[in-house]
């Protein structure tokens, strides 16, 4: 039964007639005509009682009323959930990133975003930036933010930008009022390291071969602010990438130093989706809302970060 021949059935049970429903309905007569004729046809009942003064639904005709009435009024609820989700009103979002942007920056943009979109709930899973990618790919996440040292042609990359190493210090060490460092310079005080599976370590020990310098960690974790508290109080050195310090530093008691050597320490950090897929508008929206929080953030300079007088 199509939808049209229900909407021209329930009308002549409203107005109790073919030209009533024709005038109100602003089709031909003859049209609903041959759409009740079709229905009666397709159920093997008459659908009215044919009287003086127009048409009354039989028994047949009432039980297809009622069902043509939760049809038409499903329908009707489905169209405004779909618009619904148009205006941003109500959805999920599903986002993954790694524990640098999990701990302070994804929570505030999400606190953020919803100050706007109230409606739209968000489901959030923390992996490392290997596992970010492999959920965008296979469709776990609708979003992944995470770090590379290249594009990855697996993924859509939405946005990027610059995530050189920094080195972490603690406000009374005595590298904390150098306007920046090295390798051979952090490789003389005791070394807290991230995993082994993150960009950042896969990084600095990168850095370390190139440069020729044996560096061993007095801590290794792949929990980010155990190391922050180590160089916090410890009068260790840790590293991280300057934009996760950029979104967190205002939590410890450290200073971060740009790292240098004599060769490249950069990464990328990625806001990545399902190649090929078209987001839905509410992830649409948050990839905006992402890149504007960082752009903002990640303002250009070559400074230490967090240095209190």
């Amino acid at each position: 039964m199509g939808d049209a021949a229900l909407r021209y059935f329930l009308e002549v049970v409203r107005s109790g007639s073919i030209a009533e429903a024709s005038v109100r309905l602003n089709v031909a007569a003859s049209a609903i005509s041959r759409q009740i004729a079709k229905l009666e046809a397709e159920l093997g009942s008459p659908l009215f009682e044919r009287r003086s003064r127009g048409m009354v639904p039989s028994a047949a005709g009432e039980l297809l009323a009622q069902h043509a009435r939760r049809t038409l009024l499903g329908e009707e609820q489905v169209v405004s959930e779909i618009r619904r989700l148009r205006g941003l009103e109500r959805g999920l979002v599903r986002v993954g990133c790694t524990e640098g942007f999990a701990t302070d920056f994804m929570p505030e943009a999400i606190g953020m975003f919803r100050h706007t979109y109230p409606g739209i709930a968000f489901d959030m899973r923390v992996a490392a930036p290997q596992g970010v990618t492999r959920m965008v790919r296979e469709g776990e996440i609708d979003i992944g933010l995470t770090f590379g040292f290249m594009p990855d042609a697996s993924v859509q990359v939405e946005f990027g930008g610059s995530a050189p190493l920094m080195a972490l210090v603690g406000l009374d060490h005595p590298l904390a009022n150098r306007p920046w460092v090295t390798i051979a310079d952090i490789a003389a005080f005791p070394l807290g390291l991230p995993a082994k599976d993150t960009t950042a370590r896969q990084l600095f020990d990168l850095v370390c071969g190139a440069e020729g310098i044996a560096v061993e960690p007095m801590l290794t974790t792949n929990y980010m602010s155990g190391l922050w508290r180590f160089a916090e109080t410890g009068g260790g050195v840790t590293v991280t990438g300057r934009i996760t310090v950029l979104s967190r530093i205002w939590r410890f008691h450290v200073v971060a130093l740009p790292l240098r050597s004599k060769t490249s320490n950069e990464r990328r950090y990625e806001i990545q989706s399902m190649l090929g897929r078209t987001l839905p508008d509410a992830a649409r929206a948050f990839v905006f809302h992402l890149r504007r929080h960082l752009e903002q953030l990640d303002r250009p300079g070559d400074q230490p970060l967090g240095l209190r007088s």
